[in-house]
């Protein structure tokens, strides 16, 4: 069976709580190789770290999500440096920007900005400072994520996960030497965009994943999705690149292998 690892997905979430064990195993059985339980905030990171203790094929990703920056402290640099130098966390995030649902109000809206772009800092100065990489959000943030991080990438390296942009927005997430992932969306219909940029995106610059329980592909979408759901995300995306599972699988672990802190 080809294998494939699934690079996003939030396994402390109460989504998961009442059947983890199976999750994980229905995963293996499905050839996901690896799963890598990406944090929220100090909190969910620190749950990341401990799902990944319980699971061998587990690791996890340490870091503050912007969509809760107002929830966070002013400097969240010490306790990240701590859980980031475990050796299950693979990477630092999930990180960035997110404009999507700002409050409207000028004001209101520069603060938190502000203070996302402060946590972003943050993640990039702790990334270097440990040799990790990054895990990049930016949802309706693209041109300030790529201005605030293009310092940095002599130093760390991103994936945009859940990449929804077109193959020209690709293209310069590459130039950085940073990398794309790619979730169920590619199986939507309305997804036109995102399936021209999968389609352009050379091997070795791309990842999957699910982004459970988000984002279920076609034909679970609407249900609750779980790291099992890589195999049908590859299968869809064979077809849309003209390419076989084989060629996929040794693509996209290679470049996951590549991207991530050593797996264990």
């Amino acid at each position: 069976m080809d294998t494939f690892f699934d690079t996003h997905a939030h396994l402390d979430f109460p989504d998961f709580e009442p059947d983890l064990d199976a999750v994980v195993e229905r995963a293996r059985d499905a050839g996901i190789e690896k799963i890598i339980s990406i944090g929220t905030d100090l909190a969910s990171s620190e749950r990341a770290v401990r799902i990944a203790e319980r699971f061998e094929n587990v690791f996890a990703v340490a870091g503050w999500h912007p969509g809760h920056a107002t929830e966070a402290p002013g400097d969240i640099r010490g306790p990240l440096r701590v859980l980031a130098k475990h050796p299950k966390v693979v990477a630092i995030g999930e990180t960035g920007l997110d404009y999507y649902r700002l409050p409207g109000t000028l004001d209101e809206d520069a603060r938190i900005k502000a203070k996302q772009a402060a946590l972003f800092a943050q993640q990039l100065e702790v990334a270097a400072e440990l040799g990790l990489n990054c895990v990049v959000h930016e949802r309706a943030s693209f041109e300030d994520v790529l201005a605030q991080f293009t310092p940095h990438a002599s130093r760390v390296r991103a994936v945009f996960h859940c990449f929804g942009g077109d193959p020209a927005a690709m293209r310069r997430v590459l130039a950085l030497g940073s990398l794309v992932s790619f979730t169920g969306i590619v199986t939507f219909k309305n997804a036109a965009t995102v399936r021209e940029t999968l389609a352009a995106a050379p091997d070795g610059s791309f990842m999957f994943e699910t982004d459970s329980p988000f984002l279920a592909p076609v034909p679970f979408r609407g249900k609750r999705c779980e790291p099992a759901r890589v195999r049908e995300i590859a299968e869809f995306a064979a077809q849309v690149r003209g390419g076989t599972l084989a060629e996929l699988s040794s693509a996209t672990c290679a470049t996951a292998r590549g991207f991530f802190r050593a797996f264990g």
